[in-house]
């Protein structure tokens, strides 16, 4: 199961209303994440909303560090989101809150 789907699991199964926003670009044969960073939008009655970015725990830190430098990242917590940021390895997950 892919990282995405995962998280979409995860948060699913703890109240989380969970929607994909990443998709195929077919013209440009790439993947867009929502804001250049978030492949999940959620939301949650006790914690607001959230835009998370998933990927393997390897990963982390590059995902960690583009998120850093995106300047819609400043802007949506600027707003009262919340940015998560989930890395997967062996069925286990490391959340993080940039």
């Amino acid at each position: 199961m892919s990282p995405t789907q995962l998280s979409l699991n995860y948060l699913r199964k703890v109240g989380w209303a969970v929607s994909i926003v990443e998709h195929w670009n077919a013209h440009a044969k790439v993947r867009q994440d929502c804001y250049g960073f978030a492949d999940l939008l959620a939301c949650h009655i006790n914690h607001g909303i959230a835009l998370v970015q998933t990927t393997t725990a390897s990963n982390m830190a590059a995902r960690r560090k583009k998120i850093q430098q995106n300047v819609y990242a400043g802007e949506w917590k600027k707003a009262g989101g919340l940015i998560l940021l989930h890395g997967w390895k062996d069925g286990g997950l490391r959340e993080e809150r940039l």
